[in-house]
């Protein structure tokens, strides 16, 4: 077999999952420090998300979650090559049935059981440990994330009530988070993205905390919340690990 993955997202799986001799090519992002399996990347071929580089790797089996190029996978399918397309779940178990695609068609099916093994038992370490303490999921370009996301699956996994106002992802305006402070706040993206190509930027952690007057319960990274994957559970572990002693 021989498998490419043409996104950073679906580098993660492939490189989890697929043995190394057998994989011919991860995106041109794979090295990147938002890489959750960045090192298992290095020495990999980086190809673009091509038809006529999945052809020049002579790839027998693709890995896609998200590409520009959206006619991609059906095009690859006309010429004969697997593709595994991957859903963009809003919770674990959506997660898990990421893995248990891609396992499938790898032949590493007991890999992927392991995987999500790893996961459900992050997560259930993790459960309930801030009691349904409230708190806002906060971008550096100013985005929060409630129920009906992934990011927001995590903080209830953890314990937490996101304290955006409605489901889905939308803008935290700064007066609202100055007038109208959280109760607390999950940082998401700062140490990676905070920086001046973003239109909407307040700084690191400190600041926001000097703005609001609330704690930041966890700054997380975007190798954890970057795509919907297993390590997500990493992130409900981080913020399990932040709850105050005996909050269990």
């Amino acid at each position: 077999m021989r498998v490419m993955s043409v996104d950073q997202c679906a580098d993660q799986y492939v490189l989890a999952l697929a043995p190394r001799a057998e994989i011919v090519g991860v995106s041109k992002r794979a090295l990147n420090g938002d890489s959750n399996q960045r090192d298992l990347a290095i020495g990999l071929p980086e190809r673009r998300p091509t038809m006529e580089s999945v052809l020049g790797a002579r790839a027998t089996l693709v890995v896609r979650y998200c590409t520009a190029d959206a006619r991609l996978s059906d095009a690859l399918r006309q010429r004969g090559i697997a593709v595994v397309q991957l859903d963009d779940p809003n919770d674990f178990p959506g997660i898990a049935g990421n893995i248990r695609a891609v396992a499938r068609a790898l032949g590493r099916e007991r890999d992927g059981e392991a995987l999500v093994g790893r996961m459900n038992a992050e997560l259930a370490a993790s459960r309930g440990a801030w009691r349904g303490a409230r708190a806002l999921y906060l971008t550096p370009d100013g985005f929060t994330a409630g129920d009906g996301t992934l990011v927001g699956a995590t903080m209830r996994a953890a314990g937490l009530t996101p304290e955006a106002k409605s489901p889905g992802y939308g803008p935290a305006p700064l007066e609202a988070l100055v007038l109208q402070p959280p109760a607390a706040l999950v940082l998401a993206f700062f140490a990676d993205l905070a920086g001046g190509r973003h239109h909407w930027n307040i700084g690191g952690a400190g600041r926001v905390e000097s703005l609001t007057g609330r704690p930041v319960i966890a700054s997380l990274p975007g190798s954890i919340v970057g795509c919907p994957a297993w390590f997500a559970a990493d992130g409900a572990v981080a913020l399990a690990r932040a709850a105050p002693a005996g909050g269990r």
